[in-house]
Order: C-alpha cells, then sequence, then structure tokens
C-alpha cells in the first residue's frame, strides 16, 4: 500500500527504516495550536476568495475547533504512519467532515504550512520569554532595592578590587537582562512576516489573499518572496543567537551563585526550595538548581550550532535537512525558560550574609584606589605618581599584617610626607562606596535611585500589557 499523500506516483510502501527517518510527529505535534490556527485562516481566506464554499469552511473551521479541543484534552490519537502534525490534523479532519477536508489544502503546501506554524511557534516563544526575563529584572530590581547600601567586594579576575553594593551588583543583571529583552524584541519584529501562501515555492495560480492570512494571524505583512518564504530559518537562528546570550547571562549569574554559596566564601545562603543534599554526607547543601542553569546553557547554545550546521549547505528552496530545524530549537527554548525561572526564583530565595560581606569589602586593600585618588584630589599628585605612592602604602600595610585603614598616619607619611589625616576618611569601605557617585557608580544613593526607575519601568509594561 502506497502513501496516501503522493500514492498517485509510488505504487510502493516506503521501508520501515525510511518510514522512521523521515517521521516528524514526535516535535512537531508541540505546533498543533499554531497548525490549527494557521489552518482556520487559510480556510477562511479560501472562501473569501470563491475558491472554496462558505459551507465547506465553515465546517471546516468547526472540525479544526474539535481537533484542537480533542488534542487539548488528550483525546486525540497521534499517528506515526502520517509523519507529522499537517496530516495527522488534516486525516482527523476528513474523519469528521468528510470530503471537504481536502479542500484545505488548496493553494497551500506542507512546505509554506510549516515554515507559518513554525513562525507562530517561535513568536509565541518569544512573547513568554519576554515576561519570564520581566519578572527576572522584577525579581532583582526588589532585591536590588533591599540591598542598596549592603557593601559586598567587588571583583576583577574574581581577586577583590573595589567595594560595591550588593543592590549594584543585581542592578548589572537587570540591565543585562533588558539587553536580552531587546535582541528578543528585535528578532520578534523580523520574524512577524507570513510564509502562508508561498505553497510549494513558486507562489500559486489561486487568487489567495496572502495580506488577509497575514492579518488574521497578527503578522505584519506577507513575505515578499515565495522561494524565501519556505526556505530559510533565519528567523529560528536570530532567536536561538538571542537565547544563547541570554543563557550565558544566566549561567554567570549561576556561577556567581555558586561561588557566593560556599562555605569557604558564605556570603549567602539558598534555602531548601533551591538546594538539595548528598546520599552520603549528611552535612551537604549543594546549589544544584544554579549548577544546572549553568548547564542547561550548553543545550541553547547546542541547539543554535546544531541549526547553523543543517542551513549551512542549503541550496534554495525547502530541503529535507529543515525537518531537523525544530526539535534542538524546541529543547533549546525549553531550557531556557526553566533556567529564567530557576534563577528568578533563587533571587528571591537568597540571603546574603551582609556582615560577612562588609568584611570581605575591605579584605585584599580593596580601598586602595580611594587612597590613589585622595592623593590626586588632594594633594593635586599626578594619578600615576599617586599609584605608585599607593602600591608602596599598601605592600608597607601587607608586610605589617594590618588593613589599609589600620596603617598609622605615620607609616604612611613616611613614604609620602604630605598626607594627612584626613586620608582616613576615605579607606574605610562604607566610604569608598559613598564616594562612586559618577552615572552608573555604585554609591547607594545611585544604586536606590535606579532601582526606583526601573520599578517604575516594569510597572509602566505591565500596565500597557
Amino acid at each position: 500500500m502506497s502513501n496516501k499523500m503522493w500514492g498517485g506516483r509510488f505504487s510502493e510502501r516506503p521501508d520501515e527504516i525510511m518510514e522512521e527517518i523521515n517521521v516528524s510527529i514526535d516535535v512537531d505535534r508541540h505546533m498543533y495550536a499554531q497548525d490549527i490556527a494557521a489552518s482556520k485562516a487559510h480556510a477562511a481566506m479560501l472562501a473569501a476568495q470563491g475558491i472554496i464554499t462558505a459551507s465547506d469552511a465553515k465546517n471546516i473551521g468547526k472540525g479544526l475547533d474539535t481537533i484542537l479541543s480533542e488534542i487539548g484534552k488528550g483525546d486525540f490519537a497521534f499517528k506515526r504512519s502520517l509523519e507529522d502534525i499537517h496530516m495527522n490534523v488534516e486525516s482527523r479532519l476528513s474523519e469528521l467532515i468528510g470530503t471537504a477536508a481536502g479542500r484545505l489544502h488548496t493553494a497551500r503546501s506542507r512546505n509554506d504550512q510549516v515554515a507559518t506554524d513554525f513562525r507562530l511557534y517561535v513568536r509565541d516563544v518569544l512573547d513568554e520569554t519576554d515576561a519570564a526575563l520581566a519578572a527576572f529584572q522584577q525579581a532583582l530590581v526588589d532585591r536590588a532595592l533591599e540591598h542598596a547600601g549592603t557593601v559586598m567586594p567587588g571583583f576583577t579576575h574574581l581577586q577583590t578590587a573595589q567595594p560595591v553594593t550588593f543592590g549594584h551588583h543585581l542592578l548589572a543583571y537587570v540591565e543585562m537582562a533588558a539587553r536580552d529583552r531587546g535582541r528578543f524584541q528585535d528578532a520578534r519584529k523580523r520574524l512577524n512576516e507570513s510564509p502562508l501562501g508561498a505553497a510549494a515555492l513558486a507562489g500559486t495560480s489561486f487568487p489567495i489573499d496572502r495580506h488577509a492570512t497575514a492579518k488574521a494571524l497578527g503578522f505584519d505583512r506577507p513575505m515578499a518572496n515565495s522561494l524565501d518564504a519556505v526556505s530559510d530559518r533565519d528567523f529560528v537562528l536570530e532567536t536561538l543567537s538571542a537565547a544563547s546570550i541570554c543563557a550565558v547571562h544566566m549561567s554567570r549569574f549561576a556561577e556567581e551563585i555558586v561561588i557566593w554559596t560556599s562555605p569557604l566564601v558564605g556570603m549567602i545562603s539558598l534555602s531548601d526550595k533551591f538546594t538539595t543534599g548528598s546520599s552520603i554526607m549528611p552535612q551537604k547543601r549543594n546549589p544544584d538548581a544554579a549548577e544546572l542553569v549553568r548547564a542547561k546553557t550548553g543545550r541553547v547554545i547546542g541547539a543554535l550550532n546544531g541549526l547553523l550546521i543543517v542551513m549551512k549547505g542549503l541550496p534554495l528552496a525547502y530541503q529535507k535537512d529543515m525537518q531537523e530545524d525544530k526539535q534542538g530549537a524546541m529543547e533549546g527554548f525549553a531550557a531556557l525558560s526553566l533556567a529564567i525561572r530557576a534563577m528568578t526564583g533563587m533571587v528571591r530565595d537568597l540571603v546574603p550574609d551582609a556582615a560577612k560581606m562588609k568584611v570581605a569589602a575591605g579584605e585584599g586593600y580593596a580601598t586602595a584606589t580611594d587612597l590613589a585618588d585622595w592623593l590626586v584630589r588632594t594633594l593635586k599628585m599626578p594619578f600615576r605618581d599617586a599609584h605608585h605612592v599607593t602600591g608602596r602604602i599598601v605592600a608597607k600595610a601587607s608586610k605589617d599584617g594590618v588593613a589599609l585603614h589600620e596603617l598609622p598616619l605615620a607609616a604612611m607619611q613616611e613614604i609620602e610626607p604630605k598626607i594627612t589625616k584626613e586620608v582616613m576618611g576615605v579607606l574605610s569601605v562604607e566610604s569608598s562606596v559613598k564616594s562612586r557617585t559618577s552615572f552608573g557608580g555604585t554609591a547607594p544613593k545611585n544604586v536606590a535611585a535606579q532601582a526606583k526607575a526601573w520599578a517604575k519601568r516594569l510597572e509602566k509594561e505591565r500596565k500597557l500589557g
């Protein structure tokens, strides 16, 4: 028995291995809602253009609604023998309404059908991701307001550099998430054109209205070239590119949480909600959620690399290779979604040890730059000279085993006689962070103002919907 989709040309069944490699229903079944929405729009347009009757269009619409309900309730029997979501829906529609179901495929191909479905699917992913990132930002902003003045060490090369505030550190990820959202929004704008009606590759001789179906599906316009419409997946690649950058941001923050929760550092703790224990070591509290966020990043980047490799050598137009465009992408999107939600939960759950943070902020002579700046401001010393003097003072403090603010004034004056007791006022971590009042700096009043501004911005976004 030949395959009923192309039985007129073929007289024998495909080999079992051919059927196995060709089937895609296990993956593209996740696009059932998008497939049905596109089919309803197409049927309505065919009727409006007089290509099928209004009666047939009405029956097709009712049948599709029934199928949507069946799948939603888990009552639909997906058949691997029918290969993909398109033929599974069409086959069931034929069972429900008879021969009218066969008219639905007029003036379209599975090529433009799948391209439309996948655009709709990725567009939904983009909207969901934007909402998840907004929630992540809100969690960060709430904690930043709470800890606008909580001093912690800032790092370069993972070495203590200068004191910052915990709120300032959290707001850095708010800014990263904002750029992530911008990349996703840009991807959505370019994605939002409809392939439907491009048919197999050359368009169709039927008098269809592609603008009508584009509008019905929420697209800005139909794609202008039928070859391009069915043969490119740059909208998936762009979304995966943005997703990879976003996942890297999540992974970097997750890495910091892993470090900070280590007993060797102990700057923050997580509750039982986001940690696990050990099967053999009763004392362990492992930051597994953060560690898994790091690992999920590999899935997202892997999905991008995989699709780039699939697409890199394909001539126009559609090639069967492109059936491999969905599984990796869907898994990558799901991994990112889970990572964002996990990071949001950890941000709300974490408890900083403010006392330990403050002590750590003062270690490693973190206020040395403040001393150099004081020499420049007060003694009018060139910065390079001030840097050299400060280095000698730090070396003296290190040799004597004391913190910079604990080094006697006389010891400093042995190195630079013009130093006065006023210098002691800039050497504490509190003084250091308060002095960083430049735009974007870590001064607590800056952090509080920036957090409040972000809170207003996010609230405005919510009201606008």
